[in-house]
């Protein structure tokens, strides 16, 4: 496998050996110690898969206890997804990153806690999997807002309009000055 680093500390792109011929491909998603030796650190102890349609972002998410590192990948479909550094003390606070993750590039970004994290789906539809290193708690998540223009996130909304598909939660994303953030 390919690991790529970004201008974030922490976030790392994935690009795993595949190897295909004209009945498909074979690829390994995961292997402990082998991402272990290239940064992804933690125990995963829970896996989430969903899907999406065209125009819909998911996210900013994050949580405040039980911060969660996450593996991404996405196996139908593409989407671009998105990290923020959420930690002060952090030279990069507030600054973000995109990759495209697509069924076809089979990349995988690694988003270690203190990250807010989110996707936009950029084809018909997108199946996303990802793997957690602590527990969904939904008393613990914060969200941050996908526009905020102090972040500058530069999402390539395909439709035109420049508005995305948002859950009322998404809708209600805070601003990066009055979110809660890590130390």
């Amino acid at each position: 496998m390919k690991v790529l680093t970004t201008p974030i500390e922490g976030l790392l792109v994935i690009e795993p050996k595949v190897f295909g011929d004209e009945r498909g491909f074979f690829c390994e998603t995961w292997q402990a110690e082998r991402y272990r030796e290239a940064g992804v650190e933690g125990t995963f102890v829970q896996d989430n898969h969903s899907r999406s349609s065209q125009g819909v972002l998911r996210g900013l998410h994050y949580q405040v206890q039980q911060p969660q590192g996450k593996l991404v990948r996405v196996t139908h479909g593409e989407v671009f997804d998105v990290a923020v550094d959420m930690r002060r003390s952090s030279a990069t606070f507030g600054q973000w990153y995109g990759v495209v993750l697509s069924g076809d590039n089979h990349r995988q970004f690694w988003v270690p806690p203190g990250f807010a994290h989110g996707f936009y789906v950029m084809s018909d539809s997108a199946d996303f999997h990802y793997k957690c290193t602590d527990y969904y708690a939904p008393e613990h998540e914060r969200c941050l807002l996908w526009n905020d223009r102090s972040v500058g996130i530069e999402w390539p909304i395909v439709d035109g309009t420049g508005e995305p598909e948002l859950s009322v939660k998404d809708q209600q994303g805070l601003p990066l000055a009055n979110a809660e953030a890590f130390a």
